[in-house]
């Protein structure tokens, strides 16, 4: 159970990644006549949809770096172990 509700994650996050990444090509190739916004306006769309492509991003890795091929863990256990391997860098 514990591996499908992280691969749905995954899922979940790929498919928004997808989405929010066609918003950007949808901007940088069709940027005139989108709601008579004006450059400044489209810039400010893409930095936003970037931001979100960064954030279902970030939850991929941190399934594939924390939770992915281990056993349950506590979050102090996983923190511990984490101070032990490098020294506290994140």
């Amino acid at each position: 159970m514990r591996d499908k509700i992280i691969q749905s994650m995954i899922e979940h996050a790929k498919g928004h990644i997808h989405k929010h990444k066609m918003n950007v090509e949808i901007y940088l190739n069709n940027a005139v006549g989108i709601g008579g916004k004006d450059n400044a306006d489209i810039l400010e769309e893409i930095e936003k949809e970037l931001n979100i492509v960064a954030m279902y991003h970030d939850q991929i890795e941190m399934f594939n770096k924390y939770f992915k091929d281990e056993e349950p863990k506590s979050l102090n256990e996983t923190i511990e172990n984490k101070i032990k391997k490098d020294d506290g860098g994140w």
